[in-house]
């Protein structure tokens, strides 16, 4: 093997980047190592133009694989790994995020990217390694990309951030940020916060700059030293003369389009179609380059709603920059089968959550290479197609429809109970039924209100808002010729972007949170970074923004309801010791199985010994009696009824509730001899008995007395005292002392 190492000492820990002829078919491959944790990262360009698209076609794979962990995964009968988890998913989409802005959005060569997982230890998550080894991948290649790109996970704990802290950690942060960027600016952020102030989060993305510049620096010189030239890829621009021909002709047609005042998408389709007619008179020789058409008339479109902004301080709907489209909530109201429903509108964005509620046993088991767990708490986001008025695929899971549930998941999970407190299984669903925009910080604000409309005692409401951008400086490198008027230096920041901001904005800033802090943020652009100074005011115009929202929601519903909806099971809990664990359960489950037939509830039970029952009406109460019947035994001295199950010589098999039974012997019916067990008792009659000391010759069996308790019991049914002699069988039995007992009795 032929190979070459760079190494760089971070944070007490060695970084090494490894070349070799592993993967030497691959444009670029280098094998990342920081303490135990090692990912292979490939990057491979197509030898041809993709035809047909009208986008620049990257995919990227982030590859989990079992071995990694040092562990034999998957169900019974697959051992092999199957499509890839939710966090593989989301962590191919954060190295996507990063690097995306940073190729030539012109191009049409298939680039794709795998970052595969090889080794993990418990200290280094393997995401932050993935992106920088995306990065030196790419950089050291013959693929033209504007890298290189580095990436760092910032921990704050007790006002103490710490650079990638371990995993073992992260569980008792205040605020968890993974943040990306080159030559001092953000390009990719996803953060995870309890409730952080705005000051926390803008100081852990100016300590997370200062430490990317350090890996910069690193990368610069590894890739100078063994990067190949790059390659030149043709690709059809955008020309100065192309934007000059539209501005003459269809410009003002698209300003009116654009800018109609109106909240819904405008319809530009006519104006596209006059487009393509000039376009065509216009280039005869690329009349058939329908791809070329559409991205002329999108990339003008695109400086148009710039200049708009920065010149003349306009948006599309008429809006403010720091105003919010038109606001209506709504809590319940959909119907008494479920158990909470939230309807929030942002102008034409409308989501509908809804939540339902289980026990315990109701939680997603994640067994995966980085996440072993019980998840109590899910939300799903759905984003069918009718919601922007097109026909297309049902069904089904992607990449963007993971990662929006996962934000509004991670929003919301700041706020919610404790399992101690509150222990369900909580599931949101979110369905997008109109969609203008930002639809996943609709979903929180949705998922808030369907939380409180079904009682779930959060302690604040959690809200979000999209953040836009228009920069003057990236437009200023495309066109220098064909500004106008515009001032490069000039941006304006937006809140609440619709559709049209967000597909030619140079940003998307998803912030939520409470009216105390952070809860989740999540960073994408389409320039090449984005200055802290400016993502500093976006957060806090996005906090001024909330709190409007905020005022909505209690508008709705002030507090959480007092009470679970009616059709929400019913979670009692009670504790047994460790080790009567074992008991509860039974052979196989066999006796967890038994409680739950006979009372029509779950039963689950965890390793402290806390038993959670979950049932609707009686139910739970039945089980729970049935538990602590287990749990308590039966102590010396209790008085308990029970029901004779079977008549022997020598007395009666008395059940005591669901699993105990013992025995009365003929001499512990009456005070006095009877002659026959028949005479007082019979099957299926109820009777109050007392638990008697164990008998030391007959350990674990449990002995009863009738006449410990009533000693009137056979007197009342008219029974005398046998004057028959008594004539002892199999040697006898003597009452007073106890010996010789009835070989029948023996064997029960």
């Amino acid at each position: 093997m032929i190979k070459k190492e760079f190494s760089l000492d971070f944070h007490g820990r060695t970084m090494t980047a490894t070349f070799s002829d592993l993967a030497d078919q691959a444009n670029g491959a280098v094998m990342m190592r920081y303490g135990d944790t090692i990912v292979l990262v490939t990057a491979v360009m197509g030898q041809t133009d993709k035809a047909g698209i009208d986008y620049f076609p990257l995919s990227v794979d982030y590859e989990e694989k079992f071995y990694a962990a040092g562990k034999i995964m998957g169900s019974r009968f697959i051992k092999r790994e199957n499509r890839p988890s939710d966090e593989a998913v989301l962590s191919g989409r954060v190295i996507d995020r990063t690097i995306r802005p940073l190729f030539d959005q012109d191009m049409r060569r298939e680039v794709q990217v795998v970052a595969t997982v090889l080794s993990i230890d418990d200290l280094n998550d393997p995401d932050a390694l993935a992106v920088i080894g995306a990065s030196l991948a790419l950089g050291t290649s013959d693929i033209p990309w504007g890298g290189p790109v580095s990436a760092v996970r910032i921990g704050l704990v007790n006002d103490l951030y710490m650079v990638n802290p371990p995993s073992a950690e992260q569980a008792g942060m205040n605020l968890e940020i993974l943040v990306c960027g080159k030559n001092g600016l953000v390009n990719m952020i996803e953060a995870e916060g309890k409730e952080a102030p705005d000051a926390s989060v803008t100081a852990a993305l100016e300590h997370a700059v200062t430490e990317i510049a350090k890996l910069e620096t690193w990368q610069k010189e590894v890739i100078k030293e063994v990067g190949k030239a790059k390659v030149s890829v043709p690709t059809d621009k955008v020309a100065d003369e192309h934007i000059k021909t539209v501005r003459e002709t269809v410009w003002d047609d698209m300003r009116v389009a654009q800018f109609n005042g109106g909240f819904t998408k405008p319809d530009t389709r006519p104006v596209k179609e006059k487009w393509g007619i000039v376009f065509a008179e216009k280039y005869p020789e690329q009349a058939s380059n329908s791809e070329l058409c559409a991205r002329i008339f999108d990339t003008a479109m695109d400086l148009l709603v710039h200049e708009e902004a920065i010149n003349n301080n306009r948006r599309p709907d008429g809006r403010k920059f720091d105003e919010i489209r038109p606001l209506f909530t709504q809590a319940g109201g959909l119907s008494p089968i479920v158990h909470g429903v939230g309807i929030f509108y942002r102008g034409a964005t409308h989501v509908l959550s809804v939540l339902t509620l289980g026990g315990p046993q109701d939680a997603q088991i994640v067994e995966g290479m980085e996440v072993s767990e019980k998840k109590r708490f899910m939300h799903h986001y759905n984003f069918p197609p009718f919601s922007v008025g097109e026909t297309g695929r049902m069904g089904g899971m992607n990449r963007r429809a993971i990662g929006h549930g996962a934000l509004a998941e991670k929003a919301l999970r700041a706020t919610l109970p404790s399992q101690e407190s509150f222990p369900y299984t909580i599931r949101l669903v979110s369905e997008s039924t109109a969609s203008n925009g930002s639809t996943s910080m609709a979903s929180v604000c949705a998922s808030t209100l369907a939380l409180m409309d079904g009682g779930v005692p959060i302690t604040r409401p959690t809200v979000g808002i999209a953040m836009g951008l228009m920069m003057a400086s990236d437009l200023e490198t495309k066109f220098p010729n064909q500004l106008g008027s515009l001032t490069p230096k000039l941006y304006r920041i937006l809140t609440d972007i619709q559709g049209a901001e967000d597909h030619f904005g140079d940003m998307d800033f998803k912030v939520a949170g409470t009216s105390e802090g952070i809860c989740a943020i999540q960073l994408d652009i389409k320039v090449g970074g984005i200055p802290i100074n400016i993502l500093g005011e976006a957060i806090v115009q996005a906090r001024i923004a909330r709190l409007q929202i905020l005022n909505k929601i209690v508008e709705a519903i002030p507090t959480p309801r007092a009470d679970l909806s009616p059709n929400a099971p019913k979670i009692i809990s009670t504790k047994v010791e460790p080790e009567q664990i074992g008991l509860v359960i039974g052979g196989g489950g066999k006796t967890i199985k038994k409680i739950s037939e006979i009372s029509g509830a779950e039963v689950s039970i965890e390793d402290d010994g806390t038993v959670y029952i979950t049932g609707k009406g009686e139910t739970t109460s039945v089980a729970l009696v049935m538990i602590r019947e287990l749990a308590d035994g039966l102590k010396e001295g209790a008085v308990k009824e029970g029901e004779v199950v079977k008549i022997l010589d020598f007395g009666a098999v008395i059940k005591i509730g669901y699993f105990n039974e013992g025995l009365v012997h003929v001499s512990e019916i009456a005070p006095f001899r009877i002659d026959r067990v028949e005479q007082a008792l019979s099957i299926g009659e109820k009777v109050k008995v007392m638990i008697l000391p164990e008998d030391e010759r007959r350990p674990g069996k449990v002995r009863l007395s009738i006449k410990a308790v009533d000693p009137d019991f056979a007197t009342r049914k008219g029974i005398q005292a046998s004057t028959t002699p008594h004539i002892p069988k199999f040697g006898g039995y003597n009452s007073n002392n106890g010996r010789g007992h009835d070989r029948r009795e023996r064997r029960f």
